[in-house]
This record gives C-alpha cells, sequence and structure tokens, in this order.
C-alpha cells in the first residue's frame, strides 16, 4: 500500500495506477462516449477526467443489486497557478500556488516538495503519450479527440521546491503560534534567478514534449517524503496522502479478489472530495448514476428494473476516521473513541454528514463479523464541528441505503499523516466478504 501512494502523487496518478491494476487482473477498458457491450460475467472500468474511476464486475446469473465501495482519489494539496514564476528580489524564483482543500499548512514547511499532474499537448498523428500507456483523449473530457488533443499524466521524481519557515530569530512569538498567509508565507522556493529552467521546461522534459506544445495543465505539489513504517514493535505507518489512497487502495485490493455472485461488484474513486465535490467527476456528479444507467440499458433493463434494483442495493461510503490524539484524548467523543489497529471505523452524525443509520451500521458490523475483523465507533464531539464525506453527496444522484465509514488516523490533512499498520488489513478483509456474500 505505501508502494501505491508513492506512486500516486496527485489523483491522476492514483487512477491511472489503479488503471494498470485492473487491466492486469482482465478488467476491460470502457469509453463514456461509446457504446457498451457488456456480458455477465464481464469485469470492465470507466475513467472520468482521469482523475475518477469506477471498476465493476457483474455476475454470472441473475442481477439482482449494486455492492459498491466508494472513497476518493484526491487528497489537500497546493495547486500551481497559470504563470507561477515569482522573481524575489533579483535573486531568488518562487512559485505561486493556491490552496487545494483543508490542508494543514504548517506541515508542508521545510519538506523536500515537488510536482505532480497532468499536462494537455496537441495529439498530431493520434499522438500516444505514454501516462502508462493509459491516459488518452477521453479522459480530458468531450471534445478532446475532435480537438486533436491528448493529455499526459507527469510527476517529477526530484527534490524540487522547499517552503522555507521564518527564523525563530526573525519572529520570537513562532511558538506562540502562526496565521499562515497563503499568499505570502506558503510559497515555494524554486531556484536561483540567474539560472535553471522555467518550470515548464522541466514538466515539458518529464512528459517527452516541448514546452510551447503545453496548452493546458493540472499541477499540484506534492510532499517527497515516501511512505514508513514505524514504532516499537512496526505498529504504526506514516504517508502522505493516507486520507484517502489508503481507502482507495483496500477497495481496489478487493475489487480484484472478490468475485460477484448475485450482485454487480462496484470500486469507486471520486475526486474533488476535498473541495466539494460538485465537480462532473465528484460524488455529487451524475458519474455513478451515469454508469448505473448504462449497465441497465446494456441488459435491455427498463427503469422501473433499476429503481428495483437501487432499493436492494448497499454503499460504503470509505473515508478515513480520526482516531484518539494521544496528546489530545479530550479532543475525541466521550464514548466513540476509535484507536489506531482497533479496526474498521463506523461513522455516525445526527445530522446526517454521514449516512450511517441503525441498519447499515447492523449491516457493516454483521460483515465485519464474517470476515472476523473488528470494527469501532465514531462520532464528533457535540461541540466540534467535524467534516463530510462522499456517502451523502452520491446519495443525492444514487439513493441508496448506506454506511460510512474509515479507517484511524492522526493528523488528517496534515502533509504526513499516521495511521495503524494492521488496520489496512482489517478493511480489504471485510471489503472481500462484502464483495463476495
Amino acid at each position: 500500500m505505501l508502494d501505491f501512494i508513492d506512486r500516486s502523487p496527485s489523483c491522476y496518478q492514483a487512477v491511472e495506477n489503479a488503471e494498470r491494476e485492473l487491466e492486469a487482473a482482465g478488467f476491460v477498458r470502457l469509453m463514456e462516449e461509446e457504446k457498451w457491450e457488456l456480458l455477465h460475467g464481464g469485469k470492465y472500468y470507466v475513467s472520468r477526467n482521469g482523475s475518477s474511476l469506477i471498476a465493476f464486475a457483474i455476475p454470472e446469473g441473475e442481477l439482482k443489486g449494486f455492492h459498491m465501495i466508494a472513497s476518493h482519489s484526491d487528497s489537500p494539496c497546493f495547486k500551481i497557478k497559470e504563470n507561477p514564476e515569482m522573481a524575489v528580489e533579483g535573486h531568488y524564483v518562487k512559485l505561486n500556488v493556491e490552496k487545494y482543500g483543508g490542508m494543514i499548512l504548517s506541515t508542508w514547511l521545510d519538506r523536500p516538495l515537488s510536482v505532480a499532474g497532468r499536462v494537455v499537448v496537441p495529439g498530431g498523428e493520434r499522438r500516444t503519450l505514454a501516462a502508462g500507456e493509459g491516459a488518452g483523449l477521453e479522459d480530458g473530457g468531450i471534445g478532446m479527440e475532435k480537438a486533436g488533443l491528448v493529455v499526459k499524466n507527469v510527476a517529477i521524481e526530484k527534490d524540487l521546491l522547499i517552503i522555507p519557515n521564518v527564523a525563530i530569530h526573525m519572529n520570537r512569538e513562532m511558538n506562540k503560534g502562526v496565521e499562515y498567509n497563503v499568499q505570502t508565507d506558503m510559497l515555494p522556493l524554486y531556484g536561483m534567478e540567474d539560472g535553471g529552467k522555467p518550470l515548464r521546461e522541466l514538466v515539458a522534459r518529464e512528459a517527452g514534449i516541448e514546452a510551447e506544445e503545453i496548452l493546458g495543465s493540472d499541477l499540484f505539489l506534492y510532499n517527497r517524503e515516501k511512505g514508513r513504517i514505524f514504532g516499537a514493535e512496526g505498529e504504526f505507518i506514516c504517508a502522505p496522502r493516507l486520507d484517502d489512497l489508503e481507502c482507495l487502495y483496500a477497495s481496489l485490493q478487493a475489487m480484484l479478489h472478490g468475485k460477484p455472485k448475485h450482485y454487480a461488484n462496484f470500486m469507486i474513486a471520486f475526486d474533488n472530495e476535498e473541495v466539494g465535490s460538485t465537480t462532473r467527476q465528484g460524488a455529487a456528479s451524475t458519474f455513478l448514476r451515469d454508469t448505473l444507467k448504462r449497465i441497465c440499458e446494456a441488459f435491455a433493463m427498463t427503469e422501473g428494473d433499476y429503481t428495483r434494483l437501487l432499493a436492494a442495493s448497499f454503499l460504503i461510503s470509505a473515508d478515513n476516521a480520526h482516531g484518539v490524539h494521544p496528546n489530545h484524548p479530550e479532543k475525541a467523543d466521550p464514548t466513540n473513541r476509535p484507536y489506531l489497529n482497533g479496526g474498521i471505523v463506523i461513522k455516525y452524525h445526527g445530522s446526517q454528514k454521514y449516512t450511517t443509520d441503525g441498519v447499515s451500521a447492523a449491516i457493516m458490523k454483521s460483515i465485519c463479523q464474517r470476515a472476523g475483523v473488528p470494527w469501532q465507533t465514531y462520532a464528533n464531539r457535540s461541540d466540534i464541528a467535524g467534516g463530510s464525506t462522499l456517502g451523502n453527496l452520491s446519495a443525492a444522484q444514487v439513493p441508496v441505503n448506506s454506511v460510512d465509514i474509515g479507517l484511524p488516523q492522526l493528523a488528517m490533512h496534515s502533509a504526513y499523516e499516521t495511521a495503524g499498520a494492521k488496520d489496512v488489513e482489517y478493511m480489504i478483509r471485510a471489503m472481500e466478504c462484502f464483495y463476495q456474500e
């Protein structure tokens, strides 16, 4: 899992790496702009925007409903603005960036950083670019092929940038708390003004193209520190982007090994969860609904059949949960206190920011019992507001019975997060059980 995360510095690489594993397991790629010919017993996947993915497996016999697991491919980070280079006093060059999602800003300081994302270039004579030999004309959206454009995923595997802190000597109040301003405090140092290549040239070289060919880009900063196992007995893991690549990885592994019996299995990775999901590839979009309806259409089902299948379906919304913090246990709810390595966390919220109710919680606990894995419960302290996730947003488009779960972690939305070394295996086993029962 840590290797998967290391190879997935942005949402585009996360989806690309998942696609590779699916194709190696015999899943067939579908294009949204083409007609789908599906077979009972078939395994398929479709992506949207190159950053969201739905993989599904159809049972051999009668289709009774959908077993779905949703996670998200994006993580809080900095997005690089257009024309990013900024000269400083004739000596330094820094990059102009903006926040993507609600990150802990201080954790990005004094770390080795680099750049990852995608570029869009002219296609020429059906030009092939090796983004896993996969990121192609359809990934950029409607009109890419007609416009003669190609998408290329890029990741500069070099310690390229750093956001330096201000020395304690220049701010004696530093350890009393600092409010960081993104436009002034969080811009990464790139190089010296009298040397070095513009960022555009480095990105182009990584993509195997010329800088002037880049017509569009979506580029982000990423933390270069690799994931590690640590602790007195190797009990813990730390890595960038555990929220939510840990759940994405678990659902992918379960999908690769689970065989459907009577329900079609779905592994879903939405983009843009960290910024509200209201995009064409987010959980609030029609991506899942469109896919489900097209499956029904391929098997000559009616609208009534689709509604009947939804009524018999179940969604696991998998997005990590807050574990009890060793230095601040008072931040946790008095009676719902998940710990690292304690198993899957079932998440509750009275105002339905999490979709869990008595029925869906019982179903999830039953799945955990059958899989032989532990579970825990989470709720916010009543005087501390929490975040939302995928389940309630996707339910507006695809209303099915749903439960919100996650794995316990510390320092959520840090540039480097901490979790339990045992928990990802618990989640994979539970998800495999869900897919097979």
